[in-house]
């Protein structure tokens, strides 16, 4: 049976009657929602030129690379022929036109970067050990180490050319004055060639890894220190069993980004040896450049990127691999 209410609205007896109580909470509700939305929107909206940017330059240029390494890709001609695999195909087929090429740059990758790598590890991390002593003109000994990243690979790689000449270098004449040989093609001759390129680019660039330990060391606590000492341990017990577990994190950092800027070597090559004596220096971004844009052969030489990021992919794996954080063997069982 309905009955008029107070409020002029028709009640059914029985039923409950919604009070306004309950109507202002649903009426709250309304904007609650709104402020969650919004809350969840925010974030969103002051990412959207970082997303933008990265998928104009990053995520559409690497999906558009796989769709012209499937092609025969000429930018100077209208047709471009789908091939499908035969590019990576030639890549591992021996007797192939870029199979000796390829191979031959990614050798001379690996042993740029098997010996620069340690390098690029282990003088760092010393500088910055001894940039965490206190004595007269620190401050200025770290931006002298610093100073040579904020210069670019053109200027550094000419200015070496320079002064690595077998003829007008400045090296070889002090290298004659100190008794030294001093007729040493850096630039045209092997080994000297890598160790030119290896030498300018730990001088170049170890002082980001430096800045980086440095930070790192400054979070260490003093406190572990203080009771390593008090346990007896020396300044080499210290680091091995206190500064090397603390830099564990960074020094994954470094190795990771160190692979990576050492794998990727162009400029150096480039610019100081042109990829000689022959292809010996000729690394695998330069054989890269060199078939895409000299060549015109862009699908193989997107290829050739895809293969080298392969390898890149399976280093980084393993390097976080090695540097993971491993379980307790108690706990492991358990």
């Amino acid at each position: 049976m309905a009955t008029r209410t107070d409020e002029g609205v028709l009640s059914v007896k029985g039923a409950p009657r919604a009070s306004g109580h309950t109507r202002r909470r649903g009426a709250e509700r309304t904007p609650r929602r709104q402020t969650r939305q919004q809350a969840v929107a925010t974030p969103w909206l002051f990412l959207s030129p970082y997303l933008l940017l990265f998928g104009s330059f990053v995520i559409v240029p690497a999906v558009f690379g796989v769709w012209i390494s499937l092609h025969a890709w000429d930018y100077t001609l209208p047709l471009k022929p789908f091939v499908g695999l035969n590019n990576y195909i030639d890549l591992f087929q021996p007797g192939s036109t870029v199979f000796a090429t390829f191979w031959g740059s990614m050798r001379a990758t690996g042993i740029f970067t098997i010996l620069s790598v340690p390098l690029l590890l282990v003088v760092p991390l010393a500088v910055a050990l001894l940039m965490t002593k206190k004595f007269p003109g620190r401050d200025f000994l770290r931006a002298i180490y610093f100073a040579p990243y904020v210069l670019g690979v053109a200027v550094v790689a000419v200015l070496w050319r320079y002064l690595l000449d077998n003829n007008i270098g400045l090296v070889n004449h002090y290298l004659g004055v100190l008794g030294l040989p001093d007729d040493t093609a850096w630039t045209t001759s092997t080994p000297a060639a890598w160790i030119a390129l290896v030498g300018v680019t730990v001088w170049w660039t170890l002082g980001f890894n430096a800045v980086i330990y440095l930070a790192g060391l400054q979070d260490i606590p003093v406190e572990l220190y203080e009771a390593a000492r008090v346990d007896g341990a020396g300044p080499v017990m210290q680091f091995i069993h206190v500064t090397l577990p603390g830099l564990k994190p960074i020094l994954s950092f470094i190795t990771i980004i160190t692979l990576l800027a050492s794998a990727n070597m162009f400029g150096q090559s480039y610019l100081m040896t042109q990829g000689g004596p022959g292809r010996e220096t000729r690394t695998a971004i330069y054989q890269i450049a060199d078939t895409g844009l000299r060549n015109f052969q862009m699908g193989s030489a997107a290829a050739m990127s895809y293969v080298l990021t392969v390898f890149l992919m399976a280093i980084s794996v393993f390097v976080f691999w090695i540097f993971r954080e491993k379980k307790p063997q108690k706990e492991a069982q358990s």
